[in-house]
C-alpha cells in the first residue's frame, strides 16, 4: 500500500515522472519506492538526483530491467559523522607516537638503550614527526576540505600506524556520500595532490635549510644493510635552487630528517596518482576520460610488473633495490582497479582549465618518480 508523502519529506513528484511508484515502506532512516522504472537505472538517478538532493536526501537505485519489481532508496544525505571522532584521534595519537619512535631510534641515531631509560628522548624527534605527518596530513585536508565545499560525506583523516622506515603507511580518508559530477569529482580528487605537494616543497625547503645532522661513530662502526633513499628529480630541482647539498663526501654528515618528510610525500604523491580505483589519480582520470579509464587502469598493473621486470632482467638488480617494491604494487594496483573509482551521477565531460589542471598534477607527480627510489647496500 502507498504511504503518503510529508510537506518535508522527499520530493516524490519528480521521482513519479519516471518511476510508476506502486508501493512505499520505511525502514529506520530510509524510505524505499517499490515499482517500475520508466528510463534506464543511470538516467533515473540521473533525473531525480538535484531535486532529492536540494531537499537533503541521497538516492540509489535498482533496476532489474526484466519485468520484475524495480526499488528506490531514498535516505537523509548525511554532512559527515557528529561526535568526536575517536578512532581519527586514536590513530592519530598512535602515529605520533610510531613517528617519534622510528624518528628517535633510526633518523636522529638515539639508542634503545637511552629511549627504554627516558621515553621523552622521543621528543627530540618532533621535527621529523612534524615533517611526514604534515604532508600526509595536508594531502588527506585537501581532499577534506574541497569535498566539504562541494556538499560530499567525507571522513576526517586515517592517519595509519606503523613500523620502519618512516612510522607510517600515511592516511586516508572516505568518501561516503554520492558524487554528482564528474567535475566534482576531479575537484576532490587532484585537491590531495596539490595541497600534499605544495606542503612537500615548504617542508623540503625548510629540511634543506636546516644544518645537517652528525652521525654518531659508533653508528657508523656497526655492521650491517644500509637502506638509500635516491633523490626525486623534485628533490633535486629544489636543492639545487637553494644551492644546497643533498649528500656530503663526509659520511659522518647527513641532510636533517625533516627533509625525509619532504622525500615520503613525494613518493606517496607517486603511489596516489596511479590511475587506478579509488587511488587520487583513479578519480582524476575517470574524471577527465570518462569510462575509457578502465582501459587505462587495465593497463597499470602490467607496467609496474614491467619496471620490475626491467630493473630485475636488464638492470640486475634484486627484490630489495624497488625491484619488490614495484612488484608489490603491481599486486595492489590490480586488486585497487576492481573496486574502481567513484561514478558520477552527471557525466557532463570537463572543460579545458580543469583538463589542463590535471595534466599539470600529473606532470608534477612525474617530477617525482624514479625508478629505484630505494635500495638496501649490504654492509
Amino acid at each position: 500500500m502507498e504511504q503518503s508523502e510529508s510537506a518535508d519529506g522527499p520530493p516524490v513528484e519528480a521521482l513519479r515522472a519516471v518511476f510508476d511508484v506502486h508501493e512505499v515502506r520505511s525502514d529506520g532512516r530510509r524510505r524505499i519506492y517499490y515499482g517500475e522504472s520508466l528510463v534506464p537505472e543511470q538516467m533515473l538517478v540521473r533525473e531525480v538526483w538535484s531535486a532529492f538532493r536540494q531537499a537533503g536526501y541521497d538516492v540509489e537505485a535498482q533496476v532489474s530491467g526484466l519485468g520484475e519489481t524495480d526499488v528506490v532508496i531514498v535516505e537523509p544525505a548525511s554532512q559527515g559523522s557528529e561526535g568526536i571522532p575517536w578512532k581519527n584521534i586514536t590513530l592519530f595519537a598512535l602515529t605520533v607516537f610510531s613517528t617519534l619512535f622510528v624518528g628517535a631510534y633510526a633518523w636522529y641515531y638515539i639508542p634503545l638503550s637511552d629511549i627504554a631509560a627516558n621515553p621523552l628522548v622521543l621528543l627530540r624527534a618532533w621535527p621529523f614527526t612534524a615533517a611526514v605527518l604534515g604532508v600526509l596530513s595536508v594531502h588527506e585536508l585537501g581532499h577534506y576540505a574541497v569535498g566539504r565545499y562541494h556538499g560530499v560525506n567525507v571522513s576526517l583523516p586515517y592517519l595509519i600506524p606503523f613500523i620502519f622506515p618512516f612510522g607510517t603507511l600515511g592516511a586516508i580518508i572516505r568518501m561516503r556520500g554520492q558524487m554528482p559530477d564528474r567535475k566534482t569529482l576531479f575537484d576532490i580528487g587532484v585537491a590531495g595532490p596539490l595541497a600534499g605537494l605544495l606542503a612537500t616543497v615548504v617542508v623540503t625547503v625548510i629540511g634543506l635549510s636546516i644544518e645537517p645532522m652528525t652521525v654518531p661513530s659508533e653508528v657508523l662502526a656497526r655492521s650491517g644493510d644500509m637502506i638509500v633513499f635516491n633523490n626525486p628529480p623534485l628533490l633535486d630541482a629544489i636543492a639545487a635552487v637553494l644551492g644546497r647539498p643533498t649528500e656530503y663526501a663526509d659520511p659522518r654528515t647527513v641532510v636533517h630528517p625533516v627533509v625525509i618528510g619532504g622525500w615520503v610525500g613525494m613518493f606517496f604523491t607517486v603511489l596516489n596518482l596511479l590511475p587506478v580505483g579509488q587511488l587520487d589519480g583513479g578519480h582524476m582520470v575517470r574524471a577527465m576520460l570518462g569510462e575509457r579509464q578502465e582501459s587505462l587502469a587495465a593497463a597499470v598493473p602490467l607496467v609496474l610488473f614491467g619496471i620490475a621486470g626491467y630493473l630485475h632482467y636488464v638492470r640486475g638488480l634484486g627484490l630489495n633495490q624497488s625491484v619488490g617494491l614495484w612488484f608489490f604494487w603491481g599486486l595492489m594496483s590490480t586488486f585497487i582497479a576492481y573496486n574502481g573509482p567513484a561514478k558520477p551521477i552527471d557525466e557532463t565531460p570537463l572543460g579545458s582549465t580543469r583538463m589542463a589542471v590535471g595534466l599539470v598534477t600529473f606532470a608534477l607527480g612525474a617530477a617525482c618518480f624514479l625508478l629505484v627510489p630505494i635500495q638496501v647496500i649490504p654492509g
